[in-house]
């Protein structure tokens, strides 16, 4: 892509989207993955996205099942914008693969503002959860092995074998160990069958009503839909925990697990289901959060050695590595965090 990605976009993108093509581009959203603009035009707005190489084209068609059916269920969703031709993305070869979707006005917050909003959250998840509960999709271009713990900490070991003469290896090195001795420790979690999920619940995929209570309190809808796809509950809750209950954020080394909003966002989910959790669910739900902060931790701390996966910010830190070096550090410690509270999560669940 060109040097100035607006001129880029308005020659080679947006012809592809002819009600698109006099539109007024900026950056927008602050995402890891995806390079992400707004487009705007004759007062309506539109999200444009050049989709990583990581996801294949193909889960754009599982995003406009799932949408199709959230709308269908009668919850806001951004949905797709085909291009000219009819096709959901445009695919431009080395200059990637891009796709438009509806802009829905929100407030999207990087860390948790309050119990209710908590809980706001955990029952929109739910919601979402049953209105997808019955697709009938045979879902494509899905990332193996997302969530396959073991398949990360070899990861983690390869980086330390390859990556020996790297300049933060000796600082890498103690955290990676005490990562893949811990990954020993974990939990067993209970064979359940997967069910239809978001996959990436981070607190900043859901847009909120406002910045203020109530609307901060008021739950919109769930974005950045790249990951939806069949996935254990406990990896989903995991992930949505691992996020909102960190009251330090993931740029932190210390972590402290928020139990008022853990309770609060339960209580959410677990009222909007529509259906008892199982033991055997709630056990799941218990041990997922520690598997899946261990595993970004493992994730983070493998990429300060190979440097070439999550993105990062240059105004903060020197390099790729450093950044995500101390990140693998804040999840770790967010790891730590939730093995100490487990008693008292495990009574949140009804264990």
């Amino acid at each position: 892509m060109q040097a100035d990605p607006f001129s880029f976009i308005r020659s080679r993108v947006l012809v592809h989207f002819p009600a698109w093509k006099e539109a007024i581009v900026s950056t927008f959203g602050s995402g890891l993955i995806n390079q992400t603009f707004l487009v705007t035009s004759g007062g309506t707005a539109a999200i444009l996205q050049r989709l990583a190489p990581i996801f294949s084209p193909l889960i754009n068609e599982n995003i406009a099942a799932v949408t199709a059916a959230l709308a269908g269920a009668g919850l806001a969703t951004p949905r797709l914008i085909p291009a000219g031709d009819g096709r959901l993305w445009v695919d431009l070869a080395d200059d990637g693969v891009w796709r438009m979707q509806t802009f829905i006005t929100g407030t999207s917050f990087d860390k948790v503002q309050s119990p209710a909003q908590a809980q706001a959250a955990g029952a929109l998840v739910a919601k979402f959860h049953t209105a997808v509960e019955n697709l009938q999709h045979t879902f494509r271009g899905l990332r193996e092995g997302v969530h396959a713990t073991p398949k990360h900490m070899a990861r983690l070991q390869e980086a330390l074998t390859v990556h020996a003469h790297h300049r933060l290896y000796e600082s890498v090195a103690p955290v990676a160990a005490d990562i893949l001795e811990r990954a020993q420790t974990l939990t067993p979690l209970p064979a359940l069958p997967p069910r239809l999920c978001h996959g990436d619940l981070k607190l900043n995929n859901i847009l909120f009503a406002g910045e203020t209570p109530a609307d901060s309190e008021r739950a919109l809808c769930l974005i950045d839909l790249d990951t939806v796809g069949p996935m254990a509950l406990a990896y989903e809750l995991g992930d949505a925990w691992r996020s909102w209950c960190n009251r330090s954020g993931e740029d932190a080394t210390a972590a402290r697990v928020d139990l008022d909003v853990f309770r609060a966002s339960y209580a959410g989910y677990a009222g909007a289901i529509g259906q008892a959790l199982t033991l055997d669910q709630r056990h799941a739900l218990l041990g997922g959060v520690e598997w899946i902060s261990l595993e970004l931790a493992s994730r983070f701390v493998a990429d300060a050695l190979f440097e070439s996966y999550f993105g990062w910010d240059p105004q903060r830190f020197g390099s790729r590595g450093e950044h995500n070096l101390l990140r693998g550090r804040g999840q770790l410690a967010l790891h730590e965090a939730f093995v100490a509270t487990r008693s008292e999560r495990a009574i949140i669940l009804g264990i």
